[in-house]
């Protein structure tokens, strides 16, 4: 959930039903549950252990949405573990709305490529389409991404339990830099 811009612009439309927001931060979690309705809750969770969802009580949600997650999430094994969870999180009708920073697709931000050994590692001891970025605001960091293809996503997608619906690019100057997909829940 981030910041919680969209639970707040969902509030702002008038949106009345149940929310739930999740993230690790607990600054963000703070910032995004600030004068929040009362259907709206937020948990705290690390998608990378095995129990992330036990916060949430085994609801059942019309639609999951993750902006800007995925692409962080180490290893196709944990990816594929957190969308199985997902899938069943979701109703038989539900949606997973996803974006995927497509990062490659800018000149300047291609720069910000490091190479793995940085941190101690070397290019065949991670995946094909992992990358270390120079992510620096005021400072030096670095961040974990991994670039996903198409194909890659409808592979994953059919591996958890779903089909992609709707696929289009946008965000940037370019217009391409967030790759948007609607995945349907699938028997």
């Amino acid at each position: 959930c981030g910041n919680g811009e969209l639970s707040r612009q969902l509030a702002r439309r008038g949106y009345m039903g149940a929310y739930t927001g999740v993230d690790f931060s607990p600054a963000l979690l703070e910032q995004a549950s600030a004068a929040q309705p009362p259907n709206f809750r937020f948990h705290q969770a690390d998608l990378s252990s095995q129990d992330w969802d036990a916060s949430l009580q085994i609801e059942r949600y019309d639609a999951v949405l993750a902006f800007a997650v995925l692409h962080h999430l180490p290893g196709m094994e944990l990816r594929l573990r957190v969308l199985r969870k997902i899938r069943l999180l979701l109703t038989a009708t539900g949606h997973f709305i996803h974006s995927e920073w497509q990062f490659l697709n800018s000149p300047r931000l291609k720069t910000r490529i490091q190479p793995w050994e940085v941190v101690g590692l070397t290019a065949p001891e991670v995946d094909p389409g992992d990358y270390l970025l120079d992510w620096r605001e005021g400072g030096q960091g670095l961040r974990y991404v991994h670039h996903f293809s198409e194909a890659e996503l409808e592979q994953l997608a059919a591996k958890a339990g779903f089909e992609i619906i709707e696929s289009f690019l946008s965000d940037g100057d370019n217009h391409r830099l967030g790759l948007y997909q609607v995945w349907r829940v699938v028997d």
